[in-house]
């Protein structure tokens, strides 16, 4: 099988009325009906808002309050037309594959109704053979109807009846903008007279624990059947045979199998593979990834058909938590007899127009989440099943990944829809993306929808006749791997104080203020935290860029309606001023926020991490946002720029990091303060040396201990107290850090930062103004071997009178995206930091193609500019 690619073919689209293309002229008149546009280059794949903004029709409805003025468009039919040339080699089976309808389409070819599609994830497939053996080309239209009238986030679940992504038509992190258009590739498929079927692949591990067995054996294991494609002048069978051969990282053979095969009948193969390489996740291993070729060959040696694919080898398991009821699900998984903890995301559609995303923003987000430490993203079900690139990025990373199917919460009603027409969908849509994404060794767990509740706090189980429907689908197509009904998974849905009762839990997504905040999370006893976040404001730098001037104040939701347009249910200024004050600078406020929100989420992570593994794990929401907010939940903003708590996330999901369980922000001098310390590591048996100081805002040393241990695997240890009497200190700041020193190198956790202030707590920070930094480029940006990156070595001194908090870069061309070894950290007066940073050339899609460099010279280098709380500036 060959497949053409048709993107590159000169695409252009129009828009009408709804049914005035079918109707063409007008009844009474007689007179042809024009479009409400004329003829627009388009983008495939893409959608019609950027082709409507290229041509100047719209404005940039991502910016202000643009986007309401764009609603009419999800209401008008778009007929997209293209040539089809014949195919040089026509083979003797042609047809014509849409692998992303959005959302309900009629398919023409010289005029010819090839059928009608509705769902997005499923491939709409047609035979053009006999037309490309009778024209030389095809004229080939695409005429989509207006946009389904679609549950958006405040609804009724039950009332939902497509496979539409629901995000689309308005959630607390985006506004309603409706897709419409070709949101994946378009392809030519070209078969000769037989074809592989469809395939799945997968491999396990044996002799793990078994002492009988001296060595681990990979298995690879691969379904398939062989599919006639076109009519023969002779009766008689075509001799078959298949081929697989599997190749290790470096490209040698070492395993194949040949097998004679008949047309559709399924084949079975399992290859053993002596001494494999494993595939572990980010931060446990490596990710290696094996090659299998599968050939088709006719009898006398001919090749039909050629399949490849590339798949990691390791075993999959699902256990209980320590110390579970014994109703619980197996939250915890082990991958090669190791036990994961997890240390996830939530993951929504990378661009509200989501075909119009690059395969360079997939490689972007997936980088972040590799050097951020993270190891799961969980894909949410009120968004899409992601393009098959993130898939193999995530393969090649050790991201595992938690697909959802696409349905979700609506808040009026939760209740999984059991209308005919959405079932039926479903299960197309479910159907289509199990046969393909089961090949991906990244692919760790199915759930069958987010939120789901049969009533109000209680998921949804597999007694539910949608979610049973789903999870007897994951065990033909998929059964080597765990269902999920839904995530939360319960008993209850939120996270809660009644204990025992919290197994799967999502929430909150809010800071609860000192003390609550931290009595609840580090009381709480939940097994698995699949859901949780706390807001905060975007970086300056992306404000600017859709806000106009006039709208670059701080101010509450209630007070804007541009702000309320951009994160509505997101308001940060009432907190920010109870714990700083009054909030008058942008730049501050922004700075603020983010403080409070990597405050926040640190506590969390570091709280459900000294449970190991009585919890399994905690997945934030969210890493990214599909549109720009003012502030969201995310830790990297729509124009892939990371803010604070994607930095301070990146520390306490660390392989090795020590980290302090306090339950309260406020201190009292002269009071005791006894606090645990603790140790978390993924590797047993390594020393480590912790030490612990407590320091003011001029850098005096009031009291240090030190602590030495060796690490465990499975549980976080802790190593002693650290006890001392709260000292009074000039502006009542209290610094408290942590470093550490092992084999594997050394490590400075963010400081915890606690306040004497009887008004707002941290007040007095934003009184700092005794910080000088001193910055130098060590090391001039170079590209990075085999990659599209450019790196740098940085030094950054303080030679002030007073600490400077969270040390962070930007980057000023504004034409790469950045990140670097450590961000937003903090240096007292004296201390160097030595830091890598590393840039990659944006190349973003869609709406983002306006967002890189405005430099005239192609090959401009970075700019880095340093800043520090609150609000200082210091060049490279």
């Amino acid at each position: 099988m060959q497949e053409i690619i048709m993107n590159s073919l000169s695409w252009q689209v129009k828009g009408f009325w709804p049914w005035v293309p079918i109707k063409g002229t007008s009844m009474e008149l007689g007179q042809e009906l024009m479009g409400v546009t004329d003829w627009l280059p388009a983008s495939v794949p893409g959608g019609v808002h950027y082709d409507l903004y290229r041509a100047g029709l719209i404005a940039h409805p991502y910016k202000n309050l643009n986007s309401l003025n764009c609603e009419w468009v999800e209401n008008r039919w778009w007929l997209y037309r293209t040539t089809l040339e014949r195919p040089s080699q026509m083979g003797d089976r042609i047809e014509l594959v849409f692998k992303g309808l959005d959302y309900e389409a009629a398919i023409y070819a010289n005029q010819t109704l090839l059928g009608e599609h509705k769902g997005m994830f499923q491939e709409a497939v047609y035979d053009v053979t006999a037309l490309m053996n009778e024209h030389d080309r095809l004229e080939i239209s695409v005429l989509f109807k207006h946009a389904p009238d679609e549950m958006a986030q405040i609804g009724k679940t039950s009332e939902t009846f497509t496979q539409k992504s629901r995000f689309n038509y308005k959630w607390d992190f985006s506004t309603r903008l409706v897709n419409i258009g070709m949101w994946d590739d378009v392809v030519v498929r070209v078969h000769n007279m037989y074809s592989i079927g469809e395939v799945y692949l997968s491999t396990d591990v044996k002799g793990f624990g078994t002492p009988e067995v001296d060595q681990v054996i990979g298995i690879v294991r691969l379904k398939t059947d062989v599919q006639k494609q076109a009519s023969s002048s002779y009766e008689e069978r075509m001799p078959l045979v298949l081929i697989i051969c599997c190749r290790d990282p470096e490209g040698r053979e070492v395993a194949s199998r040949v097998v004679d095969v008949h047309e559709n009948r399924e084949t079975e193969v399992e290859l053993e593979v002596f001494y494999p390489q494993l595939w572990y996740p980010n931060g446990y291993g490596t990710q290696s990834l094996y090659s299998v070729n599968v050939l088709l060959q006719s009898g006398d040696g001919i090749t039909v058909d050629e399949r490849t694919f590339k798949t990691g080898i390791r075993k999959l398991e699902y256990v209980q938590n320590d110390i579970s009821p014994e109703d619980s699900l197996p939250y915890t998984f082990k991958i090669n007899n190791k036990r994961i903890y997890i240390r996830g995301v939530n993951m929504t559609p990378l661009d509200h127009l989501y075909g119009n995303v690059t395969n360079e923003q997939y490689s972007w987000m997936v980088r972040l989440m590799q050097q951020g430490n993270i190891n799961m993203v969980r894909i949410w079900g009120g968004g899409l099943i992601e393009k098959s690139r993130f898939y193999e990025l995530c393969d090649a990373n050790g991201i595992m990944i938690w697909q959802e199917f696409i349905q979700s919460s609506s808040g009026v009603d939760n209740i999984p829809s059991q209308q005919p027409e959405f079932l039926q969908l479903l299960e197309q849509t479910a159907r289509a993306a199990l046969a393909d994404r089961r090949n991906h060794v990244s692919l760790t767990v199915w759930s069958g929808g987010n939120e789901l509740m049969s009533e109000p706090n209680k998921p949804s189980n597999d007694s539910d006749t949608n979610l049973a429907m789903l999870k007897a689908l994951v065990s033909e197509y998929d059964p080597q791997r765990l269902f999920l009904p839904t995530s939360a998974s319960g008993p209850v849905e939120y996270i809660t104080d009644q204990k025992g009762l919290g197994h799967d839990v999502h929430g909150h997504w809010k800071y609860m203020n000192t003390p609550e905040h931290y009595r609840l999370y580090g009381e709480n006893d939940n097994l698995f935290h699949s859901e949780f976040g706390v807001d905060g404001v975007s970086r300056v730098k992306s404000l600017h860029k859709f806000l106009d001037e006039s709208y670059r104040k701080p101010v509450s939701m209630q007070d804007s309606m541009v702000w309320r347009h951009h994160g509505e249910w997101w308001d940060t200024l009432a907190r920010d001023e109870t714990l700083f004050g009054p909030m008058n600078d942008l730049a501050v406020f922004s700075e603020s926020s983010q403080w409070v929100q990597a405050e926040g989420l640190r506590f969390i992570l570091e709280a459900n991490r000294r449970r190991k593994f009585r919890n399994s794990g905690s997945i934030i929401w969210q890493l990214n946002e599909p549109w720009p907010n003012v502030s969201c939940t995310n830790l990297v903003d729509y124009y892939g720029e990371a803010k604070m708590a994607y930095y301070w996330t990146k520390q306490a999901f660390a392989p090795l990091h020590v980290s302090l369980d306090y339950r309260t922000l406020n201190t009292v001098p002269g009071e005791r303060f006894s606090q645990g310390v603790y140790l978390h590591a993924h590797e047993a048996g390594h020393n480590v040396q912790i030490t612990a100081e407590v320091m003011d805002s001029t850098g005096y040393l009031h009291h240090s201990a030190k602590f030495a241990a060796v690490t465990v695997e499975d549980k976080a240890l802790c190593v002693g107290q650290l006890d001392l009497v709260i000292p009074s200190t000039p502006d009542g700041l209290l610094l408290v850090r942590l470093s550490y020193r092992s084999e594997f190198g050394e490590g400075q956790c963010h400081p915890y930062v606690f306040s004497a202030d009887s008004g707002p707590i941290y007040s007095s920070a934003l009184k700092l103004q005794g910080a000088n930094l001193q910055v130098g480029l060590e090391k001039d940006w170079q590209r990075i071997a085999v990659t599209e990156l450019l790196e740098s070595i940085v030094t950054v001194t303080n030679n002030g009178s007073e600490v400077a908090l969270h040390i962070h870069m930007e980057e000023q061309t504004n034409g790469y995206w950045m990140e670097s070894d450590d961000q937003y950290f903090t240096l007292f007066p004296s201390e160097t930091r030595r830091v890598a940073v590393r840039c990659m050339e944006k190349k973003g899609g869609g709406f983002l193609v306006d967002d890189t460099s405005t430099s005239d010279e192609l090959e401009a280098l970075p700019e880095i500019v340093f800043r520090c709380f609150p609000d200082r500036d210091f060049p490279v």
